[in-house]
């Protein structure tokens, strides 16, 4: 089928469609529901593909991330690429049939963080998937125009939805202002952290260790990314990283894991005067630091919000093969296959590194 032939396809829609809803914890229902109607401003998607990231498994198996929490049904999903099929009022730039990847943070544009350029940490923010917004693990969304960017011919609907965690990757490594020769150190080889290993390599790391307690992970980090994989489970990480660098640590520390020993250890790996930068999740909604620990090595720590204005760099790196996304898309299930993924991740069984939500063309 020709780019023209898909276009064309893609611009015909029926009314209803099929969408994933958790109504709770392990309690997703396919439901049919009406095709929703772009407003001023907005543009109807029929989506493509849709990666199924760690925070929809917090609410498929906890109902919550810290204070915000499922009380009525939701669909899931924020990492995604669709093809535009409509046009609210007021809209320019996109064309009917077009691929794009799509920013799932609605910023205000108005507030304080709007205005100095941290649209992430707008506290109006909408966020697909965040109770009570809804995401989309269904056939179809409507999103606002400025949150779609075209993509070049040649990108699959699972690169197009990969684009969101690598922009969390690429925001991660911006936080820490690396330089080109550092060493780092990634705590988790979950999704963000294989792809802020491959971002800082791609930026000039001079060495990439990375700690991962599933066998299959860590395999496929020495693989991707990593100059060294760890197992926390037989080594210490401190350890071994601190001997690994002479003693002196890394410049840098990324926890992506959100477990509770992490970001301790990520203080312990980092070099005095270095940076931690926090990007994991933690399921119980606390971080734990030894404040000796991080008082006495004058540490500086951040933690990742997201992402902001990263699209257009991220498209570049996948365009001209900076960073490979393919190989971390393990799994591809239809939409009907949400619950059997969300329970994949969270056993980590048949070698899962990133599952991916197929929509029929």
């Amino acid at each position: 089928m020709t780019e023209t032939q898909l276009r064309e396809t893609k611009m015909k829609y029926s009314t209803k469609m099929q969408a994933a809803y958790l109504y709770g914890i392990h309690d997703i229902r396919i439901e049919t529901r009406p095709v929703p109607t772009p407003r001023e401003g907005e543009v109807l998607l029929k989506i493509a593909a849709v990666g199924v990231c760690g925070s929809d498994v917090h609410y498929y198996n906890e109902g919550r991330i810290g204070h915000q929490v499922v009380t009525e049904p939701i669909i899931m999903g924020h990492e995604f690429s669709a093809w535009v099929v409509q046009f609210g009022e007021g809209v320019g730039g996109l064309q009917k049939g077009q691929f794009v990847a799509v920013d799932p943070a609605i910023s205000c544009g108005h507030c304080e963080q709007c205005v100095l350029g941290h649209p992430n940490l707008c506290p109006k923010v909408k966020f697909c998937g965040t109770p009570p917004v809804n995401g989309v693990f269904a056939e179809y969304a409507v999103m606002p125009a400025a949150n779609c960017f075209p993509l070049p011919e040649g990108f699959s609907p699972e690169e197009g939805a990969l684009l969101e965690p690598l922009g969390v990757a690429l925001h991660a490594v911006r936080l820490s202002h690396m330089k080109p020769g550092d060493t780092v150190a990634i705590l988790g080889a979950g999704p963000i952290g294989l792809l802020i290993g491959a971002v800082a390599k791609s930026a000039g790391a001079s060495a990439v260790y990375m700690t991962e307690p599933i066998p299959d992970r860590r395999n496929f980090a020495t693989n991707y990314c990593a100059d060294v994989s760890i197992d926390p489970g037989n080594q210490d990480p401190a350890a071994e990283i601190k001997r690994l660098t002479g003693g002196r640590g890394v410049d840098l520390a990324f926890e992506a894991a959100g477990a509770r020993e992490t970001p301790q250890q990520a203080a312990e790996v980092v070099r005095i005067g270095g940076k931690v930068i926090l990007a994991g999740i933690p399921a119980d909604d606390e971080i734990s630091l030894n404040a000796s620990t991080v008082r006495r090595k004058g540490l500086t720590i951040k933690l990742v919000r997201r992402m902001a204005h990263t699209y257009p760099a991220a498209i570049r790196m996948v365009e001209k093969k900076m960073i490979n996304l393919k190989p971390l898309i393990t799994h591809r299930l239809p939409l009907t296959g949400v619950g059997q993924a969300m329970d994949m991740l969270t056993s980590y069984k048949d070698g899962v590194i990133k599952a991916v939500i197929e929509m029929e063309e």
